[in-house]
């Protein structure tokens, strides 16, 4: 059977003593995790959930959220991992559209949930649950450590088919409302065996995350962790200076980080490559790393470097290492199982080096969208899924990112890319993150601009003209430069260029 029922139980028999995970200083060996993950299954089952029904966590990383997890796969309970980042309105659509019936919670939320409670019919009695002991004195809610301690830590059996659904992940959010995409027990299955591969992990490889767990490019390394039975490391929030002291400390070997987290690690001042000589992957993901970055990470840790583009709907291409210097400005080739084309509108497929729509298929791709026909119907055009990227392939057969549909601008009649103007931008020595979109104009329809972090000091007009003097077309040309002390972020990590353009929109000037 290709699920994930079983593994917890397996590694808790034949790698028993062996420490499993790890965190925030405390550890679990698989035998004491397993025993804890069944503890909560029961507890969740006794609430009256039975096999397909969802619960939801609304957590920042910790134990109770990887438990929860490994609860959902050993019980047939699918859940529904939201955001901690998320408001009232949002929650309530989420838990809404998802039919949710029980919810694991912070406690900082428990204001917002008791305010959003009877909006929620489906939630069952007693079916809100808080992490911290002490949260439980609002009515039907009561404490994670009260919720799990009457129940034992035996195992609790259930039939699972390959086809039953594990979780729904909603989407980001960063281009429109989120939507529920469905993974099933085999879809995770393929994403730990495949995974495992490409990364070259082993049983004895040890992984640190520092990333949000409720996030997609989280599974990466999670699911072969759970079907390798190898040691995971989590922190609660990710820290530069931290995270390097903890490779260096722990000999950790596989790492998944996003974009803003590698540029954090480079610029650090505690950075040495000697302190990072243990990892054998420094993996990308959620958004392409940045030319300059990638050269930086080559230089000083050769022979490490993946990148992943990919959807949460389930198909992506892989940057191996030893692709990293030849291949730089590519995200790869299809994963294993996974077949992809870059289609026009009409659904034919492009020539090489010809920019269009990124399609793919392959049994890692989600069955649909929770509860949402039409959307999975639209989304599944010519019998691919349609991701709303543009990319191309070159003569090799590698894939090059060009942006997301939605991003591109179009200025006096001509496609702009923000990432061809950001490639520019990031060369500046000033300027740590970048992010160009556009903004409407009088003139041109839509102008470039970029926002930018820096590490010092520096002059909005004078960058701009930097920009300026070196992009390929004058149709990249910027109209103007925005400093920014931090970008807004969804809880991946991605830069949400929609919420900039809301921002500056009001006072454009172009």
């Amino acid at each position: 059977m290709l699920n994930l029922s079983g593994l917890l139980s397996h590694h808790a028999k034949y790698r028993a003593d062996e420490i499993g995970f790890v965190f925030d200083g405390n550890s679990w060996t698989w035998a004491e995790l397993n025993c804890e993950t069944n503890r909560l299954a029961a507890a969740l089952m006794d609430l009256g959930l039975r096999k397909g029904d969802k619960f939801a966590t609304v957590m920042a990383n910790s134990e109770e959220l990887m438990m929860a997890y490994l609860a959902a796969a050993a019980s047939g309970l699918v859940i529904v991992p939201c955001s901690n980042l998320l408001q009232a309105g949002g929650l309530k659509t989420l838990l809404q559209d998802s039919d949710t019936r029980a919810v694991i919670a912070d406690s900082a939320h428990a204001d917002v949930i008791q305010s959003i409670r009877k909006e929620l019919p489906m939630l069952v009695d007693e079916g809100v649950i808080f992490r911290s002991e002490g949260a439980g004195t609002p009515e039907n809610i009561r404490s994670f450590v009260d919720f799990v301690a009457p129940y034992s830590s035996e195992n609790h059996a259930v039939p699972i088919q390959d086809d039953d659904v594990f979780n729904i992940m909603y989407s980001s959010g960063t281009t429109g409302a989120p939507k529920g995409i469905v993974h099933t027990h085999a879809i995770r299955a393929l994403y730990a065996t495949l995974f495992a591969n490409a990364w070259r992990m082993t049983p004895e490889s040890v992984v640190l995350h520092a990333g949000a767990i409720v996030f997609n490019g989280a599974m990466l390394d999670l699911m072969p962790w759970i079907y390798l039975g190898c040691r995971y490391i989590l922190h609660p929030v990710f820290d530069a200076g931290r995270f390097i002291a903890e490779i260096d400390d722990q000999k950790v070997t596989h790492v998944v980080l996003v974009p803003a987290q590698i540029i954090a690690i480079l610029n650090h001042p505690d950075f040495t490559p000697e302190k990072l000589a243990s990892l054998e992957m420094i993996h990308n993901v959620g958004a392409p790393l940045h030319l300059d970055y990638k050269r930086r990470i080559n230089e000083a840790l050769p022979n490490r470097f993946y990148e992943l583009y990919g959807v949460t709907e389930g198909f992506m291409t892989i940057l191996d290492r030893r692709d990293a210097v030849r291949k730089a400005g590519s995200v790869g080739t299809p994963a294993g199982f996974t077949d992809i084309r870059v289609l026009r509108d009409d659904g034919s497929e492009c020539a090489v080096n010809e920019i269009g729509e990124i399609c793919g298929r392959g049994p890692l791709v989600t069955p649909g969208y929770y509860k949402k026909p039409e959307q999975t119907k639209d989304a599944f055009r010519f019998g691919w899924l349609h991701s709303g990227d543009l990319g191309y392939l070159d003569e090799e057969g590698y894939l090059f990112l060009v942006d997301r549909q939605k991003d591109m601008i179009i200025s006096g009649g001509v496609n702009v890319y923000p990432k061809d103007i950001e490639e520019i931008v990031i060369q500046h020595p000033a300027v740590t993150e970048v992010a160009v979109f556009g903004l409407p104009s009088d003139r041109w329809g839509e102008t470039p601009v970029a926002a930018v972090t820096c590490r010092s000091s520096v002059d909005a007009d004078e960058l701009c003209q930097w920009v300026n003097d070196r992009v390929d077309a004058k149709f990249q040309r910027i109209s103007t430069v925005i400093v920014l002390d931090s970008f807004p972020r969804n809880v991946a990590g991605k830069i949400l260029k929609r919420e900039l353009r809301e921002t500056y929109k009001e006072k454009a000037l172009l």
